[in-house]
């Protein structure tokens, strides 16, 4: 039986934002890759790994985790927490590398999309691994199985997006279809969440990282996300404007 939750809206549709703004920035650093010279790919790969795996999904799961009441005190192990991210970010990279060497092969692209969809659901659950409180939790196996099935569908999908869309409305559009995914896959993997209370974990519960405190390292991540965002606009746009002149000076 699903336990009773509590959901704060706001910081719903704060996350779904954010997972949005990180996909549309992560796409576009991986639509660089697909033009970017030997010399300067390993960055933009490592750039789009943090916009998609750091923004688009991990930022995204820890507003989630803020926007939940659990009705109990709750602190998040430093450790654990920072390896959630690194899980999304390390692993978010290997499937833009697998693709990246040669878009048009489906079984990288299905290789890739496995490699993303089983790092996000890693960061999810790795992430949920990471709080502390008077309560133990377990999974309902068929909401676990399911959000597992979409983070695959999902990865997949947005890896196929990244490398073969063109026009920024359709880009746009793709950003709008991982964050809803994304999202997807959080809330189905939360609501087959079942939590029986244990006390033994108070004293954790102390040692952790207050949600305020996360909130802000979140708040500083995701300022930093739209620094990059602004970047890599900026230099779409001077390439654009350096091969508009370079066309006119051929003609």
């Amino acid at each position: 039986m699903h336990n009773a939750y509590t959901y704060n809206w706001f910081l719903v549709g704060l996350s779904f934002l954010v997972s949005v703004f990180g996909s549309y920035t992560g796409l576009q650093l991986v639509r660089a890759v697909r033009s970017a010279d030997p010399g300067s790919k390993k960055t933009w790969i490592l750039a789009a790994a943090i916009a998609l795996g750091g923004g688009a999904i991990w930022t995204m799961h820890f507003i989630g985790m803020l926007a939940f009441d659990m009705g109990v005190p709750v602190s998040y192990d430093p450790i654990k927490t920072l390896m959630s991210l690194l899980i999304a970010v390390v692993v978010v990279g290997a499937g833009i590398v697998v693709v990246s060497s040669n878009d048009r092969s489906v079984s990288r692209l299905i290789g890739g999309g496995v490699i993303m969809g089983l790092g996000v659901a890693g960061m999810h659950y790795s992430g949920m691994a990471a709080m502390n409180s008077v309560a133990t939790m377990t999974y309902d196996p068929v909401f676990f199985s399911a959000s597992i099935i979409i983070a695959l569908v999902a990865a997949t999908a947005a890896l196929w997006l990244a490398f073969n869309l063109e026009g920024n409305t359709q880009l746009i559009g793709a950003a709008f279809v991982m964050g809803i995914a994304v999202c997807g896959m959080h809330y189905t993997g939360m609501y087959g969440m079942i939590m029986s209370h244990d006390h033994s974990g108070a004293l954790a519960v102390q040692d952790g990282i207050k949600p305020l405190t996360l909130g802000l390292f979140i708040f500083c991540f995701s300022m930093l996300l739209l620094v990059l965002s602004l970047i890599v606009t900026l230099s779409q746009l001077n390439k654009k404007m350096y091969a508009a002149l370079e066309a006119e000076d051929d003609e």
